[in-house]
């Protein structure tokens, strides 16, 4: 008869989670992290100079990366060039939010390199020297009896002051170094936030741009609601000469009508594109496997004074004895109308496109000359940045909510369509969205518990028994089960979850796309957080559980017992956490700069390309998001903080070292040459990095004072509360000092142009005179370059009603009048 008793309960074993009891399954995670990371390194290293359309995107298609240096097309010899780039030239050439996110990288890199000395000079010497008192507890606690018998063995020796003092005077260590690490990152925390600031106040204060020199003011009270009304009541204040002012106004109709014609206008293409027939393709080995049109300029450069139309494929970019192949029949659409759309009939597709891309064109211009119903929001553009500054940072109303004057998003930043929301409809959404995220936190909870404790071979000996007993029989089987698949789940739904609550941010009706890129950041951080983090190691610690309550019952509501095994459970998920950072690092980091997805999706979008629009939009350089990657980075920079110093602390912080160095290679390369980031945030993130890393510290404050407690050393373990105090009361002297320094600019920070300073100043000092970097009519910022020629306006209203992409353009114009008398009213 089969026996399909459990492997683990068969041997008497506890359920081993995260697979820690085999050493070897950690060097399994290693050998498969790096070599997909070699294979995926060394790809990109032979496609890099033949793909240069994809992995240098940015320095190709944005006049503002063409200052920086060539990287050779050798194999391995860009790397140093690429090391060389200095902090002006990353400053210079793609703006303060890369500056200040590559900054975080390199303060986890100087602390991790400290605690790693330390770690590996006292903390592990120490933890080896007492290994067998420190960890009797791990081969003890399988059993009720045996952790009942390891805790009287303690009483017994702590009966003895000689005893007591011999077996726990090492527990100093934790107390001192609890201090020691504290110190230093509330150090590194306070000298890098104020070089930062240093940098942020000479850089913004040197340039001139729009953005810079605007108010967007809300709370505008109905009798205020004129731009010259609001001229003449900032003008009043004697702040400065106000230069434009732009009322929103509800433009909701004439949004909707544009994007209702940008989708006629694709339909029109794609049956324009079917009639004329085959596509004329050319090879290039620059691109991927096509080379496609230049993608619209707005998307490419929004520093460029050219519209859409510069891009379109013109008679001439084309092969003058290029024709129709064939002739073919003309493509149709079915059309349906009448009471409830329930009749329908089959018309021309592209007299029916045309002559609706004709009425809605009619119908916007219609538009674009009514007088719409004006909101409480306006941008007020003054004549200089002193003025703009001192309007943010005073107090213009003695009415609460009234004419509250803050920063203003850049013109390309702002969301047009959520701008004429009112305020309670923007608060609306944003707590609904935010009610709905706490319902998805406690989902994502019952979705981890499979994943804590279904992906083990103990627990899954209890539902499929053969399984285990075929996964036991098999060593490196069971390796694989207990090191990748918990992280390759865990590290799935860390790369999914993003995108969902990506799109959750912007219905939350912000006016400006850097608003919902910090907002990204804060959701996607409380996910990886506290559904990674919290919840994960407490159903890991719980599910470790579940055999010891069986068995000690009653005896384990103990407070000691519960602690000291608590204790010991935690040191126990280090090497989880290890092979997370470690497939993080080693493995998916090299696939990012790939940029494997991209990869994977060009042929699906390539297969559905039909027009020359869908292939233009297949060269855009994909978006550098950093709600994506940076709460993850967090994160991993928090665990190893909390255990920097428990048993085995050296292997957590010499992975997380390893983790922040590539990274930081890997995102300076696609930040600089491949990816494109265009939020205007001015390096606002950086306070979101602190506040939560100062959450890790007294995550590790704690954490050490459960160790402390777990060992009996009660007096040590609260000598870690005024530490816990002073931290908390750190972060808020902190947030209260540093915080308005990093939100606007100070007066005494703006020059006048003539003067030196360092936003002009690093374009001599980080690129030679002989490159055409900024030549665009003098030295500018990034900003100003990217800004150059902007106003706050509504698209809407301004935009040109461009012509559709086709091959023949003459092919149209002989398509004549005769749409109009063919499809009735009733119908479009």
């Amino acid at each position: 008869m089969r026996n399909n008793t459990s492997p683990c309960k068969a041997r008497g074993d506890s359920p081993d989670l995260w697979g820690t009891a085999r050493p070897r399954d950690k060097w399994i995670q290693i050998s498969i992290s790096v070599a997909l990371g070699i294979v995926a390194f060394l790809t990109f290293c032979v496609l890099r100079p033949r793909w240069k359309g994809l992995y240098a995107a940015r320095k190709k298609q944005s006049n503002r990366a063409t200052a920086l240096p060539e990287l050779p097309d050798g194999l391995v010899n860009w790397i140093l060039p690429l090391w060389r780039i200095t902090e002006e030239q990353v400053l210079a050439s793609a703006g303060l939010d890369a500056y200040v996110y590559l900054a975080f990288f390199k303060m986890a890199i100087k602390f991790l390199l400290v605690t790693l000395f330390f770690a590996l000079a006292v903390i592990k010497p120490v933890h080896d020297s007492h290994k067998e008192k420190d960890d009797d507890g791990d081969k003890k606690t399988s059993a009720a009896p045996q952790l009942l018998e390891v805790r009287y063995s303690w009483s017994a020796q702590l009966q003895s002051p000689a005893g007591y003092e011999y077996s726990t005077d090492y527990l100093w260590m934790y107390l001192a170094f609890a201090y020691l690490f504290t110190w230093l990152l509330m150090y590194l925390i306070v000298s890098e936030t104020r070089r930062i600031i240093e940098v942020r106040q000479e850089y913004l204060g040197s340039q001139t741009t729009i953005t810079d020199r605007t108010i967007r003011l809300s709370g505008v009270p109905r009798e205020l609601r004129s731009e010259d009304k609001i001229k003449e009541f900032i003008e009043e204040l004697q702040i400065g000469k106000v230069e434009r002012v732009t009322l929103c106004k509800n433009w909701r109709d004439l949004d909707q009508r544009v994007a209702q014609r940008y989708n006629i206008l694709r339909k029109l293409e794609e049956a324009w594109t079917v009639h004329l027939g085959k596509r004329r393709v050319e090879r290039s080995l620059e691109t991927l496997p096509v080379v496609q049109p230049r993608p619209p300029g707005p998307e490419v450069d929004h520093g460029d004074d050219v519209d859409e139309g510069s891009h379109l494929l013109h008679d001439t970019d084309r092969d003058p004895d290029y024709v129709i192949p064939y002739a073919r029949r003309r493509p149709t659409t079915r059309i349906w109308f009448g009471r409830f759309k329930l009749r329908y009939r089959i018309v021309d597709a592209i007299n029916y496109y045309e002559e609706k891309l004709r009425k809605i064109d009619d119908e916007i211009q219609i538009l674009r000359g009514k007088d719409f119903e004006a909101t409480p929001l306006a941008f007020v553009t003054m004549d200089s940045v002193a003025s703009a500054q001192m309007a943010i940072q005073a107090v213009l109303d003695p009415s609460p909510l009234q004419l509250v004057a803050n920063s203003s998003p850049a013109p390309s930043d702002l969301v047009w369509t959520n701008v004429y929301l009112s305020r309670n409809r923007r608060m609306f959404q944003a707590w609904s969205i935010t009610v709905f995220i706490g319902i998805l936190s406690i989902f994502w909870t019952l979705l981890l518990v499979p994943i804590a404790g279904a992906l083990n071979t103990c627990t899954i000996g209890e539902v499929f028994p053969g399984l285990a007993n075929y996964l036991d029989e098999h060593e490196f089987l069971q390796s694989l089960v207990n090191t990748q698949l918990p992280t390759l789940a865990v590290t799935l739904l860390n790369v999914a979850v993003p995108y969902l609550y990506d799109w959750l941010a912007n219905l939350q009706g912000m006016i400006s796309q850097g608003d919902v890129e910090l907002s990204v950041i804060s959701k996607n951080f409380f996910f990886t957080f506290f559904n990674f983090f919290i919840v994960f190691t407490i159903l890991g610690t719980a599910s470790g559980f579940i055999d010891l309550i069986d068995q000690v019952g009653k005896n384990v509501m103990d407070a000691s017992n519960i602690a000291y095994a608590l204790a010991e459970k935690l040191k126990k998920l280090i090497s989880f956490y290890i092979n997370f950072i470690i497939l993080q690092g080693f493995g998916l980091f090299p696939l990012r700069l790939l940029e494997f997805g991209a990869l994977t999706l060009y042929p699906i979008n390539l297969i559905g390309a039909k027009t020359p629009r869908d292939y233009a939009e297949l060269v855009q350089p994909p978006v550098f998001s950093y709600g994506f990657f940076l709460p993850q980075t967090i994160l991993i920079f928090m665990i190893c903080v909390v255990y920097s110093v428990l048993p085995g602390s050296w292997e957590v912080l010499l992975a997380g070292l390893a983790y922040f160095m590539i990274g930081h290679f890997v995102h300076k390369y696609q930040l600089l040459y491949a990816m494109e980031h265009r939020q205007h945030s001015t390096g606002k993130g950086w306070m979101m990095m602190c506040d939560r890393v100062i959450v890790g510290v007294v995550l590790f404050q704690l954490t050490v004072a459960g160790q402390l407690a777990s060992r009996k050393a009660f007096k040590r373990a609260g000598l870690i509360g005024p530490l816990v105090i002073g931290t908390l009361w750190f972060g808020y002297i902190y947030g209260r000092t540093y915080r308005p320094l990093m939100k606007f600019i100070a007066l005494k920070s703006l020059r006048s142009t003539q003067h030196s300073s360092l936003g002009r100043a690093i374009q001599e000092e980080a690129f030679s005179p002989g490159r055409q970097a900024w030549a665009l009519g003098g030295r500018q910022t990034l900003d100003e370059a990217r800004e150059r020629g902007l106003r706050f306006e509504n698209p809407s209203l301004t935009m040109s009603l461009d012509d559709v992409w086709i091959v023949q353009k003459n092919a149209r114009s002989a398509n004549g009048s005769t749409t109009a008398t063919s499809i009735s009213e009733q119908e479009l």
